[in-house]
């Protein structure tokens, strides 16, 4: 009896001894980051709320008070912002961009996005150290170019789709939004290429896949920018837990079924393949599934593996490239004299006649891509990305400790009036050689940069190009709201607050 009290009395004291030494370590590393972040400059913070009892409720104004303290704060390169008990460093500075997106620490994603891998799990956009390198070294042959190339059938088809698609309101002097109808064409898109499947979004017009992955973009910026919604009885009180799984549920559940469908279809079509004798079998175009699903047969993937990696694919292929063509589109539909250049490009290619695109003709538009460039610059698709600072990292004369989440602003450094003399400005002059020879290259990063930029540009760039020439062959656009109308909505992905309100002209030659 006294032996079993002593080891009782043993292990409670042991136990209490770890449980106040992680307290007091605890209690130590916080009160060092504290220091060390309040070394940089930044607006006044309180206890628990830090700065967000200062944050406005309207999220234009949000979005203000965000460039406004950039600009008070941030002539150092960094300004730091409390939201509640987390510490955010935003980099205001193209060389502290370059530090940051060069730095061999700085690669983990920060814990921000720990609520899209309830979603995307730990897929490209979120996995870390060794899974994350192992992956990304995995995946990219998958966008070689000769890959690439043999979308472009998809993109081609898919882009004159949506140009019938809008016909209706050609010559009718009738406004339109055309942002339902980019995503529904991006998502038909991205289903063909990732998955192998045909949605046929544009034709049936009623995608539950589009309308979830809105209302869960919504759920998360309201999770990110309100730091009481990160509290788990608030996040459930308020219903929105309920909500953000319904949404994510419909999703993976769309995904999983295409995956199950195609592996089996895979299966059979392999085995034709093998039992066929002449020899004179058809090669058939892989989709993104269909080379992930040969990894899992070489046991370097698991079908949770490629779920994680098509939906990210998945969200990412469509979300920002309806994005990026819709703000260019926009920007090109308040000037006329830009579109005017576009189209002896393009009657330079085509002349009168009415070919499918191919990829030589892609290489061709160079005023085009160049116009599309300028798009991405004011309004790129990912507005801002983190990272966390995994282990302390000295920057630009300041040291950046380890358990800080620093914020790069594509938005903000996009319109640094000392690279971009006319920074609000549409100038896809901006994108001559000359002129990019001259500044520094992390001052445009819609791609972001380094060691984790974006696996899909190359995919991305080619489509939106296959889809804005093959509309500007036919039609003429003009915008019919003005800037202050349709100001870029900060969530995930970079939105117009209500779409693209647009007239449509066909083309005289």
């Amino acid at each position: 009896m006294l032996l079993a009290i002593f080891w009782m009395l043993l292990f409670t004291i042991v136990f209490l001894y770890l449980y106040l030494r992680r307290i007091i370590e605890f209690v130590s590393e916080r009160k060092r980051l504290i220091q060390l972040v309040d070394k940089l400059p930044g607006p006044h913070a309180i206890p628990l709320l830090g700065c967000a009892y200062q944050f406005k409720w309207n999220d234009f104004e949000f979005l203000d008070q965000l460039k406004s303290w950039a600009t008070e704060y941030g002539p150092k390169g960094f300004v730091r912002i409390w939201v509640g008990p987390v510490p955010l460093i935003f980099v205001t500075k193209v060389e502290a961009v370059q530090e940051v997106l060069d730095s061999k620490v700085l690669l983990t994603k920060s814990s921000e996005y720990d609520v899209l891998a309830e979603w995307l799990g730990t897929g490209l956009l979120n996995s870390k150290g060794e899974k994350w390198r192992s992956r990304r070294k995995m995946l990219t042959p998958t966008f070689h170019f000769n890959i690439l190339i043999g979308f472009c059938e998809v993109f081609a088809r898919e882009a004159q789709i949506l140009a019938d698609q809008v016909e209706q309101y050609a010559d009718t002097d009738q406004s339109f939004d055309l942002f339902p109808y980019l995503k529904r064409c991006a998502l038909d898109v991205i289903c063909e290429t990732s998955m192998g499947t045909k949605v046929n979004a544009q034709i049936h017009h009623d995608s539950e896949y589009v309308m979830a992955v809105k209302r869960l973009s919504e759920l998360i910026w309201k999770k990110w920018r309100l730091p009481w919604f990160r509290l788990k009885p608030v996040w459930y009180l308020t219903g929105y837990k309920t909500e953000f799984d319904k949404c994510i549920k419909l999703l993976t559940d769309f995904t999983r079924k295409v995956i199950s469908e195609r592996s089996k279809q895979l299966e059979i079509e392999m085995s034709m393949q093998a039992n066929n004798s002449n020899g004179n079998t058809v090669k058939k175009r892989p989709a993104f599934l269909d080379l992930l699903l040969m990894m899992k047969n070489e046991n370097k993937l698991t079908y949770e593996d490629i779920r994680e990696e098509v939906d990210t694919f998945m969200y990412e292929g469509h979300e920002t490239t309806s994005s990026s063509m819709g703000w260019t589109l926009w920007y090109l539909g308040h000037n006329p004299h830009i579109q005017q250049q576009i189209f002896a490009e393009l009657d330079d290619i085509f002349g009168d006649s009415d070919r499918p695109i191919t990829v030589d003709d892609l290489k061709e538009m160079k005023y085009l891509e160049r116009c599309l460039k300028e798009g991405l610059r004011l309004c790129p698709a990912v507005p801002l990305f983190a990272r966390q600072v995994t282990e302390d990292t000295p920057l630009c004369g300041y040291t950046l400790p380890r358990g800080a989440t620093v914020v790069i602003s594509t938005i903000y450094i996009h319109r640094d009036k000392e690279v971009f003399p006319n920074p609000e400005d549409y100038d896809p002059d901006n994108f001559l050689p000359e002129r990019i020879a001259t500044r520094n290259a992390f001052a445009y990063i819609p791609f972001s940069a380094g060691q984790r930029n974006c696996i899909g540009q190359k995919f991305a760039l080619m489509e939106e190009k296959m889809v804005i020439a093959t509309l500007f062959r036919k039609y003429e656009i003009k915008s019919t709201e003005t800037a202050d109308q349709v100001r870029p909505m900060p969530e995930i992905i970079l939105k117009p607050p209500k779409g693209f309100e647009i007239k449509l002209f066909r083309r005289h030659k």
